[in-house]
């Protein structure tokens, strides 16, 4: 990637930065809630993470987005895929990706997903399967692999933006910092023992570099101690700024931090990010449909809701809101809320935004990761569709839902 290249991809896309006038225009034309995704952000994002790492290899966590159109993208980019599931390696290969590049790393996997990675790996040798769980390894044997093996370490370190995503101190994640050495010996008698993999947290900012990073260099001793790897894997986790007011991870800073965090080592490095490819790279157009003023706030009622986006009912985050129809009316302070019946089914709470009308449409911002990944047919919502824009074309890559396909799997 050239100079000019990264010069022109700016580390952070604010929803001011968006072509209003454009989404005005999407949302009329498909309809709200709408995903809009921009392939051409998720490229830039991609380029320019993998210049700050020039001796590494980068793949992408595709459970940030599975969508074919952002996987296609960067399979095109030049990425490779880690996948967490047996749907993800599938969809993957759908995509376009050579099952011998892909990553499997298996949390607690259902026996369905063993069966399945062990078939690929029949197939497709270079597959590899990273284990948590000495259990797993247990099962992989009793299904006749003895493949490629990665060994998830847990350093008992944890960042990230919120508790349930600080995964590196989690006893769900991993094996325990100690028993790697003798877990290692026993993969290298009965399997093919390629790399050690971990993942501290998500969400990681500027501020969490100093813990990221004493997590990295656990990772970088064992993989000294253990020696004789293809990889180390430190997994993924790199942040982008939601808030307005959050300056970007400065990628130079973070790379040199990282290289010296791990060390020495005769091994490639891998990392894994998702959410810094795809979250700024997508946003929601939801319309309001309702205002109503109280003695203590001002609602306006939406058509997204919490089956739309669930992040800020789960790990109360924090999303840019922006009224994309009007957005130089003067500011009010503003509830914002779908019409799920929960008092959790609210994007914010007293925030300024441009003063709300009906049948304005609001832009929710950093929706591209996570977002349509976790949404859901609560209250019998069928999901909504999604719109890929790409070098100034847009389609539709994923159609709206209709009610008969919420129930088309009753019986």
């Amino acid at each position: 990637m050239s100079n000019v290249e990264i010069a022109d991809s700016p580390a952070v896309r604010r929803l001011a930065d968006w072509d209003h006038a454009q989404l005005r225009e999407l949302a009329e034309e498909y309809g709200t809630p709408l995903y809009v995704t921009d392939l051409d952000r998720v490229g830039a994002n991609y380029r320019r993470f993998a210049a700050a790492f020039p001796d590494a290899h980068v793949m992408y966590a595709a459970k940030a987005h599975t969508g074919q159109s952002v996987l296609r993208a960067l399979l095109a980019a030049g990425a490779d895929i880690e996948c967490a599931a047996w749907g993800e390696l599938q969809r993957a290969i759908d995509a376009g990706a050579d099952p011998n590049t892909l990553q499997y790393t298996a949390v607690n996997p259902p026996a369905h997903d063993l069966d399945y990675a062990v078939d690929l790996a029949s197939d497709a040798p270079g597959l590899t399967i990273t284990i948590g769980a000495t259990d797993t390894l247990d099962r992989l044997a009793e299904r006749g692999y003895d493949g490629r093996i990665a060994i998830r370490i847990n350093p008992g370190i944890g960042t990230g933006h919120h508790e349930k995503v600080a995964t590196g101190n989690d006893a769900k994640f991993g094996i325990p910092y100690e028993q790697v050495p003798e877990v290692a010996d026993r993969v290298r008698d009965e399997f093919d023992l390629v790399g050690l993999h971990s993942h501290a947290g998500s969400g990681v900012l500027t501020d969490d570099l100093p813990d990221h990073c004493r997590a990295i260099e656990r990772v970088g001793e064992m993989a000294r101690r253990v020696g004789g790897l293809e990889f180390v894997d430190i997994g993924g986790g790199f942040g982008v700024p939601y808030r307005e007011d959050e300056p970007p991870l400065d990628l130079e800073q973070t790379a040199r931090m990282v290289r010296d965090a791990v060390g020495d080592i005769d091994a490639q490095l891998t990392l894994e990010p998702g959410r810094y490819i795809v979250a700024d790279a997508g946003l929601i157009l939801t319309r309001v449909n309702t205002i109503k003023p109280t003695p203590t706030a001002t609602v306006v009622g939406v058509d997204a809701s919490l089956a739309t986006l669930i992040r800020p009912a789960m790990f109360g985050s924090y999303h840019p809101v922006r009224n994309v129809t009007a957005p130089d009316r003067e500011p009010i302070p503003a509830t914002v809320g779908g019409p799920v019946c929960t008092s959790a089914d609210v994007f914010t709470t007293d925030r300024p935004i441009a003063r709300p009308e009906r049948r304005d449409i609001l832009a929710i911002g950093n929706a591209g990761s996570y977002g349509y990944e976790l949404a859901s047919q609560f209250h019998s919502q069928p999901r909504p569709a999604e719109v890929a824009l790409e070098s100034g074309d847009e389609r539709v890559v994923r159609r709206r839902e209709t009610l008969d396909d919420v129930t088309r799997v009753e019986q």
